[in-house]
């Protein structure tokens, strides 16, 4: 707990916590001028942590200890500091009276307008020009409009400290008049803001956009989402394939969080939140659904009788997880090669073997097969997450991540690490978030201890350059915009998406060429793709997972733990990609020799076999993945284009669905984790 006091702003969390007693031994002493100082510290600390977001911050709105609380705290404080000097307490209790009464045009004005901008529909490179949605309200009014409003008493405080201290009455009378004028003040500016925000489309106007847009545009592929916070990127690894799909492709998401997430695409995009709108919406256009995990929400989609829907999944791996009854409700399954339909066969968990296509991985373009350039024998360690399911040896991290890193850090040959955690990691079990900050120290300790060149400082600023470009191209419209203006004003064309592809490629290669060549280096979610990181390495060493099976296009070596210790034979046996890998058990030996072979010091005797995992994986080479996954969109489209008449009859309205459909059901287990 301690720890995590000190380690986000520690100076105000620890003024902060020593304020408020101090604050109660000056009111206790009748010490106007202790009380003011410790005021003035709690004010301010008050304003930093929130500002931030810290622990403390969230810790005390968990104990119900919120910002009103707190200004009521102080401001009773010091009414009991006025009782002891005999100074106005029926002034100070009146005026503070006054500022929460006049509050509450100020809280209903900004719930208002908050309610009027949040549009049913969000949306990315769909024009909502016909909608004339306003600009986002000035923050100065609106943003943390509470914590300003609330911090209108400071006139008043200061002024009644000042008339015990000095035994100024006009001070005291001035500050309290100052701060509920401040108050009143506050109340009018917003009305004009508060009208201009009625000007907003209300629900029914834009949903009756959107719909109309779909009967114009008739989009017939749909790729549909829904998923808890961190989990937009087993999407947006589908959202390049679909733009280079023979068909009119759109993008339809359920929670807004993953918007926010959604990586930049020319694709038109939806996020509907509410199940009743996106069963009221007109997607009888669709003749192909594609669903990238198993969750509760697929169902309102899943309802719609005229199209053909698909499993796809984020990610070709071995895990149970990818074998999920669930997957019965579609209409067809997609895998990367015959593994995939030989996996579901074994699983036999009633997904028929007519029902699964072979499709490739198209994402896998980037993915180069060798290194250009003699450089320091680079590894990858990407260890997989837990998993919803308390899999003996799932992930390598809880007990084998630090031992890993400790056998890298002691090779016999010069090796930099690459460590990249899987986005979930520590979600579901907290020993491996402690595991990550122990690798994390470790690297940080190794770099600290061995000599490494110093950093170009002209590299260092074009990197720091090109990142803000990219930034501000990955953001749609200006800064500060909210969420209606932003969805108004996001129109990617395919010439913005070339500039910040080449971005993305300047960006990723100043990301390495900044780092010495000798240093490792620990990949967070905003560092560089997983494919990038692929092309950097010389060797992986991961979990079962789909990140094996990705890395096998690039025809590298690659090491997996065994870390249920099953031995090597059934560990084999029982996963398709073990049958290319060094197995490593639990404890990392082996891993020197892996990284002689590696460093081509020794003769890798995994090669042949690793091909042909490759090809067994991932399907053959022609026709190329792209092309494979083209056709079967065209066939199943066609396919979906002979319904039987029932399908095309108009279902009678079904009763409501509640709101929290959507919003619980999403943390339904997802298929497939990497």
């Amino acid at each position: 707990m301690i720890a995590k006091l000190l380690s986000e702003r520690p100076f105000s969390s620890i003024g902060f916590l020593l304020a408020y007693p101090t604050l109660a031994l000056a009111a206790a002493l009748g010490d106007p001028w202790l009380f003011g100082c410790a005021a003035a510290v709690t004010y301010a600390a008050d304003w930093r942590l929130s500002e931030a977001g810290t622990w403390l911050f969230t810790a005390m709105r968990t104990a119900r200890v919120g910002l009103t609380l707190r200004f009521v705290v102080r401001q009773l404080l010091l009414v009991v500091l006025l009782a002891r000097m005999d100074a106005p307490v029926l002034l100070a209790a009146t005026t503070f009276v006054l500022f929460y009464v006049l509050q509450a045009p100020q809280s209903l004005l900004l719930t208002l307008i908050k309610r009027a901008r949040r549009l049913p529909v969000v949306t990315r490179n769909i024009d909502l020009g016909p909608l004339h949605i306003p600009d986002t309200p000035s923050p100065l009014l609106t943003l943390r409009g509470f914590e300003k409003v609330m911090h209108a008493d400071v006139p008043a405080v200061a002024g009644l400290l000042v008339w015990v201290a000095t035994g100024s009455t006009a001070a005291g009378t001035v500050g309290c008049a100052a701060t509920v004028t401040l108050v009143i003040a506050y109340d009018v500016a917003l009305l004009p803001v508060f009208l201009e925000a009625r000007t907003t489309p209300d629900d029914k106007r834009v949903l009756a956009f959107a719909d109309r847009w779909l009967r114009e545009n008739r989009p017939t592929v749909v790729l549909y989402f829904s998923g808890m916070k961190s989990s937009a990127y087993q999407i947006n690894m589908w959202l390049r394939t679909l733009e280079a799909l023979d068909a009119r492709a759109m993008v339809l998401l359920r929670e807004r969080h993953i918007l926010a997430d959604l990586a930049p695409t020319t694709l038109p995009v939806m996020c509907v939140s509410n199940a009743n709108h996106v069963m009221s919406l007109d997607f009888g256009s669709a003749r192909v659904v594609f669903y990238a995990s198993n969750v509760g929400p697929n169902i309102h989609m899943l309802r719609i009788p005229t199209a053909r829907h698909v499993f796809i999944g984020h990610g070709d791996s071995d895990k149970q997880a990818s074998v999920n009854p669930y997957a019965k409700v579609y209409d067809e399954v997609w895998t990367a090669g015959r593994a995939g339909r030989d996996r579901w066969a074994g699983a036999d968990v009633g997904v028929r073997d007519e029902d699964i296509v072979e499709v490739g991985r198209p994402q896998l373009a980037p993915v180069r097969r060798a290194v250009e350039e003699p450089r320091t024998l680079t590894v990858l360690y990407a260890p997989t997450w837990e998993s919803w399911e308390p899999e003996p040896g799932v992930t390598s991290i809880i007990d084998s991540g630090e031992l890993i890193i400790k056998a890298l850090l002691s090779a016999p040959v010069e090796v930099r690490i690459l460590y990249k955690p899987h986005p979930y990691t520590g979600v579901r079990d907290p020993r491996a978030k402690q595991a990550h900050e122990r690798i994390v120290a470790l690297l940080q300790a190794a770099n600290a201890a061995r000599p490494a060149s110093p950093a170009d400082p002209l590299l260092t600023a074009e990197r720091m350059r090109v990142e803000a470009q990219w930034r501000s191209a990955q953001t749609p419209g200006r800064a500060g915009a909210d969420e209606a203006e932003r969805a108004r004003d996001s129109l990617l064309t395919a010439e913005d998406a070339g500039v910040l592809e080449s971005l993305t490629e300047r960006r990723d290669a100043l990301f390495w060429a900044s780092h010495a060549p000798e240093q490792h280096i620990v990949i967070d979610t905003d560092g560089p793709h997983l494919y990038s990181c692929f092309n950097e390495c010389d060797l992986l060493v991961s979990d079962i997972s789909s990140v094996v099976s990705d890395f096998i296009a690039s025809g590298k070596p690659y090491a997996i733990v065994d870390g249920a210790e099953l031995g090597e034979q059934e560990f084999r046996r029982r996963y398709t990609a073990a049958l290319g890998a060094f197995v490593l058990t639990p404890d990392a030996s082996g891993l020197h020799d892996v990284l002689l072979v590696a460093a081509g010091k020794e003769p890798d005797t995994m090669r042949e076999t690793r091909a042909d995992v490759q090809h067994y994986l991932l399907g053959p080479d022609e026709p190329d993945s792209m092309t494979r996954f083209n056709r079967a969109v065209q066939r199943l489209a066609h396919a979906a284009e002979s319904v039987p008449a029932w399908a095309t009859q108009v279902v009678p309205q079904q009763p409501p669905v509640e709101e929290s459909a959507t919003a619980t059901s999403s943390t339904t287990q997802n298929s497939g984790s990497r």
